[in-house]
């Protein structure tokens, strides 16, 4: 992966997430990008990707005021019918910038469901089984972790696998 000119590799301890996984024992590769990014699509394109193979990790706030995480493949859109009847819940919301940092440490861009303050439910899409490897936030701005999503299941055995998208 040294050949890509748009991304540098960085230690494997150096993000909240990339500790959390080598706590777990999970290979990954720690990347950071060279330049600002303005699309999924971009991201996907400096980490040598398609766009499906990038999980966005997308926090939702229940009526009760609870909040869940669902990771989702790249241009994938929520299922908001989908999610509202599997979670038993008539209204959803999505975090909002301040919410997400109070429930997750980290920022819009550089959310992932490891090293969270507290304890959060998470919904793993299927869409996001269908790639080998997968990328996603490391909870540091404009880098990423990169690994099996065979791995990601191992290091979140309490997630719930469900059909919460549809293609863009």
């Amino acid at each position: 992966m040294s050949e890509r000119h748009y991304l540098e590799e960085v230690p494997s301890d150096a993000t909240p997430v990339s500790r959390s996984l080598l706590e777990k024992g999970i290979a990954h590769h720690v990347f950071r990008h060279l330049g600002s990014l303005r699309s999924l699509e971009q991201a996907a394109f400096e980490r040598g990707q398609r766009p499906g193979q990038v999980v966005r990790s997308i926090v939702f706030r229940t009526a009760a005021g609870e909040f869940v995480m669902v990771l989702v493949a790249g241009p994938a859109q929520i299922a908001w019918p989908a999610l509202r009847a599997y979670l038993g819940q008539s209204r959803l919301t999505t975090a909002t910038e301040a919410e997400l940092l109070a429930v997750t440490g980290y920022s819009r861009g550089a959310v992932a469901p490891f090293a969270l303050p507290v304890p959060m439910r998470i919904l793993i899409d299927r869409g996001v089984l269908q790639e080998d490897v997968i990328s996603m936030g490391s909870g540091v701005q404009g880098t990423t972790v990169i690994l099996r999503s065979a791995d990601l299941l191992k290091g979140l055995p309490d997630s719930e696998l469900g059909a919460f998208s549809t293609v863009a």
